[in-house]
């Protein structure tokens, strides 16, 4: 059959619904860097233009359009060895996207997908469609299918309003200021639309959504939202870290074996609970520091921009400073934490440490009832919003940047044990704390927890455990744990295990 005819019915199959969905999709701007052909040409109009005219038209023509020189792009297309191309990210997009939407063309060459999944290095576990999806771009099209067009027609309205944002945009007046999103599909594009100026106009990304949760803010509740949605819900599902569908993350196991009793037990326990959670992990026994460097190299590849976090244990001894390696070597606890989350591949997303090491000599050692725990209550005072806001300050947009981040920025460090104290072990199990950190883990998937919540009920639960040295004193005392954060949303574990599926893969 001919090529031609074969575009043309695989786009008349699909709905009006589902063509604004796989333009979105195909249209994310977070592509690998450096890359071969890439460069500096405004996408405005290619990423815009298509959605404004379907939204003023209520005609899909342009969006056809541009699925259909997609998709004879990557018929011509010929995969070059060794060198990762803007079409070669574009191409796993394209396919992921029609994949997740069930519309993928009869015709399109899954060969070829996989001979780019071969330049990016993938693993047969990362060659899973649901690996190349933009977890942000999956929580953004739900918040678009618990908005009614109305809801969405309002939030339209409210960003006309702004006119330092829209001031010389062309496509907002190729729009205009009142829109009929009734029609099929027309609320998805003129929502997308929105997102991508927004994007484009630097007031949100992945982390930062402040400003498309105070248009939603705007909408009327009633008229709004779909049967079952509140303004709140959908605002709150955008105070979370994206991690849609497997795999929830990379997680990096480090553990040195060497002179830790239970050590192998350690590896067991959180490569088991790393896969319940639907991780993708790599473990590394007895790490050096030609190790970590090693793997800090690795995870620069432009692979894992398709994750949506990391998280790392390291397993060792250490002091107050420092953490002994596989060879008696120490590194700096600090400079291993302040190297990792400034690789680009992971830069706005949740970035998880656990790091699991003595950090002195120094216990709480317990000598009867003086240290009986006593508990104190605090009076709460009901203050309303509206009357602390009206005491505080009028932070403006012009005052907001969201381009520049710091590198430590979206980064949590859980601690096995506080500064100069021992991290307990059991001579068979290791790290008491690994044990029930992985316990706590697997007891709250699907309960809705946040890994937040999680470490502060690990807390409790580690410090209510008695323990005892080793050594001829036998002292019996306790552990207590903490964590750092730089979290600007909440990191949420998985409501469902999400194992891989390999009739998703495609064919190697």
């Amino acid at each position: 059959m001919d090529e031609v005819i074969q575009v043309t019915q695989w786009l008349s199959s699909i709905t009006p619904t589902k063509k604004a969905k796989l333009f979105f999709f195909t249209t994310h701007a977070d592509a690998p860097s450096p890359m071969v052909g890439s460069n500096d040409v405004d996408t405005h109009e290619e990423t815009q233009l298509p959605l404004a005219t379907t939204v003023a038209l209520h005609n899909f023509k342009n969006i056809d359009e541009f699925l259909k020189k997609k998709v004879n792009t990557f018929s011509c297309y010929n995969v070059i060895e060794n060198e990762i191309t803007k079409t070669d990210y574009e191409y796993l997009r394209f396919y992921s996207a029609c994949k997740y939407l069930d519309v993928v063309p009869p015709f399109l060459d899954l060969e070829k997908i996989s001979a780019i999944q071969n330049k990016f290095e993938m693993t047969d576990e990362e060659r899973d469609y649901r690996l190349l999806l933009d977890s942000a771009d999956l929580v953004l099209e739900k918040v678009c299918d618990s908005l009614k067009p109305a809801g969405v027609s309002q939030m339209w309205t409210a960003l006309r309003k702004d006119r330092n944002l829209i001031r010389g945009v062309k496509t907002i007046d190729i729009i205009g200021f009142f829109v009929d999103p009734n029609p099929t599909g027309i609320k998805e594009c003129l929502f997308f639309f929105i997102v991508r100026f927004l994007q484009k106009a630097d007031k949100i990304n992945r982390v930062n959504t402040n400003r498309l949760e105070r248009l939603i803010a705007q909408c009327d509740e009633s008229s709004s939202c779909e049967e079952g949605k509140t303004i709140d819900f959908i605002i709150d599902s955008l105070r979370f870290y994206p991690t849609e569908l497997y795999p929830f993350g990379f997680c990096l196991i480090m553990c040195v074996i060497e002179g830790r009793d239970g050590a192998m037990q350690e590896i067991e326990k959180t490569m088991e609970i790393s896969r319940h959670l639907g991780m993708i992990t790599h473990t590394e026994k007895n790490p050096t520091k030609e190790t970590i460097e090693l793997v800090k190299k690795e995870l620069m590849k432009p692979k894992y921009q398709f994750y949506s976090s990391f998280t790392c244990w390291f397993m060792s001894h250490g002091d107050s400073n420092s953490m002994v390696l596989a060879d008696g070597e120490t590194i700096e606890r600090e400079w291993f934490l302040t190297s990792f989350p400034d690789i680009s591949t992971f830069q706005l997303k949740p970035k998880v440490f656990s790091m699991v090491s003595c950090r002195g000599a120094n216990k709480f050692s317990l000598k009867g009832d003086e240290f009986e725990g006593q508990s104190a209550t605090c009076d709460y005072y009901d203050i309303g919003s509206a009357l602390i806001r009206n005491r505080m300050l009028d932070i403006t947009d012009s005052v907001r940047d969201i381009s520049y981040v710091q590198p430590m920025m979206d980064t949590l460090v859980a601690y096995s044990t506080i500064l100069d104290h021992l991290s307990g072990r059991a001579n068979t199990h290791g790290s008491i704390y690994v044990d029930r950190a992985c316990v706590l883990m697997s007891e709250n998937i699907s309960r809705g927890r946040s890994l937040t919540e999680i470490l502060e009920h690990l807390s409790q639960d580690l410090h209510e455990i008695l323990q005892e040295t080793m050594d001829e004193d036998r002292i019996v005392y306790k552990q207590a744990c903490h964590y750092d954060s730089f979290f600007r949303k909440t990191l949420k574990l998985p409501y469902t295990r999400h194992p891989k599926e390999d009739v998703h893969s495609a064919p190697q």
